[in-house]
């Protein structure tokens, strides 16, 4: 079985950036500094691994869980009912890969409903065979279990198997979990641990697509 699996926040939507724009917006507001340092290590893991991350970064007495309620609520009012910017390409890749029978998964840290959600107000629902969100797994990417999990009775072998994620977590997972790992950076440029791990590192998913058409699967 022809199996890829998609992170979704940084891949699909153009979230990652949003999220961090309105987390300075709070920065700005409360007075934290140096947010870029914590919150690039929150790309990619689940809520409570962020969670830590923050909280291991500005102290226990930080804030952090009504910071994050205020930051979600901006982001519910601003990009609710499809109103979140879409990664390029996503539409011609996933066009392609329904045409071509491939099964297709997403595996985000984001949690399950949520994701859930955001897909199918992009009207992509459709294109999606298995959808697994963070709170489906104990362990937090860089850990394989979320990847593993989406190939969980499918006649796909993680070796077969294509990941596509920007985030050095994830790519991280992917590697960990015996996978074809192809890196579509974001917004933090891939260093030599990247370099190393994915398969491939493409600008977009429109090279994604060129990639598969040219028989790298």
């Amino acid at each position: 079985m022809k199996t890829i699996v998609f992170d979704m926040d940084g891949v699909i939507f153009d979230s990652e950036r949003v999220i961090f724009d309105e987390w300075k917006e709070l920065a700005e507001k409360y007075g934290f500094e140096n947010l870029e340092i914590p919150y690039f290590q929150c790309i990619g893991v689940n809520a409570a691994t962020s969670r830590k991350i923050m909280l291991d970064y500005y102290g226990e007495d930080f804030p952090y869980d009504a910071y994050c309620s205020e930051q979600s609520q901006m982001y519910h009012e601003n990009f609710d009912g499809g109103r979140l910017p879409l990664k390029k390409g996503v539409e011609e890749l996933l066009q392609y890969l329904k045409e071509e029978g491939f099964f297709v998964a997403i595996a985000s840290s984001t949690r399950s409903a949520l994701v859930e959600q955001q897909i199918i107000d992009a009207g992509l629902r459709p294109y999606f065979d298995r959808i697994i969100g963070g709170d489906m797994v104990t362990k937090s990417k860089p850990e394989p279990d979320i990847f593993l999990k989406a190939l969980e009775g499918l006649d796909a072998t993680p070796g077969e198997t294509i990941v596509i994620e920007d985030s050095f977590n994830g790519i991280r997972a992917a590697f960990n979990a015996g996978m074809i790992p192809v890196m579509v950076p974001d917004m933090i440029a891939p260093d030599d641990e990247m370099r190393e791990k994915a398969e491939v590192i493409l600008k977009d998913l429109l090279e994604v697509k060129e990639y598969l058409i040219l028989g790298n699967y």
